[in-house]
Order: C-alpha cells, then sequence, then structure tokens
C-alpha cells in the first residue's frame, strides 16, 4: 500500500480530452513504496506544488489533500513536466529509504560469469561493478556517502534513481530490480 507520493505534476483543470478538460484537480505522482506512477484526484481547493510530498491515507487523524488515487498510468502519460521532475522525486524516495537501495548494491550477486546485477545501473561498468564487489567484501556500505567516498562516485543515489526511471520507463528488461510490474 501507498502511504505518500511526490507530486510531478499539478493539473488544476484536470487532463484536456477529445472534449476539453476534465475539469477536476488532479496531481501527476510517484508513490513512495511501490515506485509507481499515479493520477490522483485531489479535493477541491487543496492546491498542491511539484516535488511536495503528499499523504494519500489520513495522518495522525488529519485528512490527505486527495479525493482517491483514479489510477496508475505508464510513462507516457506524464506530462513534459511530470518527466522533468521524476528524476529529483526518485532521488528523493532512494535518499528517504537508503537501506532499501543499499541492500541491492551490498547483497546483489553475479547473473553469470560475465554479468552482474549492479551493471544494470546506468553509469557502471566492469571495472566500477568490480571496485563496488571488493570494497563490499571489506565491509559493508552503510550509505551513500560512505559508497561515494569510497569509490570516489559522483551522486551513487542518482545511479539508482535513473534505473528506477528506465523501469518506469518500461521496455524489454529482462530484470526489474526496483519496480514491480
Amino acid at each position: 500500500m501507498v502511504n505518500f507520493a511526490y507530486v510531478l505534476d499539478y493539473l488544476p483543470h484536470g487532463r484536456q480530452t477529445d472534449r476539453g478538460f476534465h475539469r477536476e484537480p488532479l496531481a501527476l505522482a510517484v508513490g513512495e513504496d511501490e515506485l509507481k506512477l499515479l493520477e490522483i484526484v485531489l479535493r477541491p481547493g487543496t492546491p498542491v506544488t511539484p516535488g511536495e510530498r503528499i499523504p494519500l491515507v489520513p495522518q495522525e487523524g488529519v485528512a490527505p489533500p486527495i479525493d482517491h488515487v483514479r489510477r496508475r498510468i505508464a510513462y507516457e502519460e506524464l506530462t513534459v513536466a511530470g518527466r522533468a521532475l521524476l528524476e529529483d522525486a526518485l532521488a528523493k524516495i532512494v535518499l528517504a529509504n537508503p537501506a532499501r537501495y543499499l541492500r541491492f548494491v551490498n547483497e546483489s550477486p553475479a547473473v553469470s560469469r560475465r554479468f552482474h546485477l549492479l551493471e544494470l545501473l546506468p553509469g557502471i561498468g566492469k571495472k566500477t561493478m568490480q571496485q563496488i564487489v571488493d570494497e563490499r567484501r571489506r565491509a559493508p556500505f552503510a550509505s551513500f556517502a560512505d559508497l561515494e567516498a569510497r569509490l570516489h562516485l559522483k551522486s551513487p543515489e542518482r545511479l539508482v534513481a535513473a534505473r528506477i526511471e528506465q523501469e518506469l520507463r518500461g521496455g524489454d528488461d529482462k530484470y526489474r530490480l526496483f519496480v514491480p510490474e
């Protein structure tokens, strides 16, 4: 169940259809827990801002700003503004739950003698993958800062966010690391 989502775009008049606008305020968002793209119907008079983290269920007796989640959407249904904010929102999600994503870096296995799951992260080649494997044998990575310092990687959380975005785009990926189908 998704409890929080990051707003990617706010559509105060709804989506445009063949007959005009739908006339209800919508937000396009990415769920924090399950990494699903969502179309959310907002309560009237409760605008949200892109990049904002919003609750989808009541928190401490306070009603959420949403009326309901209408549906799960595909990457192609995101607006241009939504696509532009997606990587930043995913980086926030990765940094908010580092244990979940560092577990992948610390425990991912080799698939075959020539291929390792770490190579699925954009920007990780054979040399960097081997450095990660060697370093994690000495000690598991405790944080993204630790990973960055020990391997001299720039913004490793962005690598994970880029992989999540790649999985959200869909395609013929044989391996799904973070996003359920």
